[in-house]
């Protein structure tokens, strides 16, 4: 058997084990697609009224405030359930699991494998989730194509790509679940210091910079415009650019820390 065939039937196998474990335990998945639904009622209710006027004039309400942040709340379920994926390494590797599967005869990349997929299927599930609770408070993407909706299928894939390798790492690093569960928090944070609720050039100036230069804020206008028709310019570019590096420097930084001498 070829190493490449044995590094795919290992994956495999470990991907299997994270589904069965997402069957096993459904309440972490239920909680990372429940955080973005109530934060979505949460400022669709209380604050959609005030904000859709200050954000699209008198005569806009709650309709053109939840459309207005769709987008960001999409990208929040992302970063939701890649929180949830450092949760999942830690605990493989507070249990002992990950040190056990060190001293096997499997491919080594197969165990991060596993856990990536597996992140990236929950990821595709809770979108598909949030997306249909939008639907059904009135959100409409009247607009949008279906080549658009595809390319916006494209966008949150490859950043929920980069953000789960990043979790990955930071699970690794975690020396406990708490701490796993609590690094990350930075990530559902950063919708909100961006163009996720209001536009980025309402904000005080400081702030306003680093809306423009975070990686959430080219990912939520890329969205933004895909479904909604609004200027994209260069933030898909933007976008695609920050995935690109967030993976990169997950999958390193998990490579060398699963990698490493545990004994050190």
């Amino acid at each position: 058997m070829s190493s490449l065939t044995l590094a795919l039937t290992d994956s495999t196998t470990m991907l299997r084990r994270n589904l069965k474990h997402m069957q096993r335990y459904p309440s972490l998945t239920v909680m990372l697609i429940g955080q973005p639904i109530v934060i979505l009622l949460l400022f669709v209710y209380v604050f959609g009224a005030t904000m859709g006027a200050g954000i699209a004039g008198a005569s806009a309400g709650r309709s053109e405030y939840l459309a207005f942040i769709t987008p960001g709340i999409l990208a929040i379920t992302v970063a939701s359930v890649a929180l949830g994926t450092a949760i999942s390494v830690a605990m493989d590797m507070t249990e002992g699991i990950i040190a056990r599967f060190r001293t096997m005869a499997i491919a080594r990349v197969s165990v991060l494998t596993g856990h990536v997929v597996g992140a990236m299927i929950q990821t595709a599930i809770a979108l598909v989730v949030v997306t249909g609770v939008a639907v059904l408070l009135g959100f409409r993407t009247t607009d949008a194509s279906p080549r658009d909706w595809l390319a916006a299928v494209a966008m949150l894939a490859a950043f929920a790509f980069a953000l789960t390798w990043l979790t990955v790492a930071m699970g690794l690093v975690s020396k406990s679940v708490e701490t796993a569960s609590n690094i990350p928090m930075f990530l559902i944070l950063l919708p909100f210091l961006g163009s996720g609720f209001v536009p980025a050039d309402s904000l005080p100036t400081a702030m306003g910079w680093f809306a423009d230069y975070q990686p959430f804020t080219p990912v939520i206008e890329t969205l933004r415009g895909l479904l909604l028709g609004t200027p994209i310019g260069n933030n898909a570019v933007l976008a695609l650019g920050w995935s690109a590096a967030i993976a990169l420097t997950g999958y390193v930084w998990a490579k060398v820390l699963y990698n490493r001498d545990p004994s050190r």
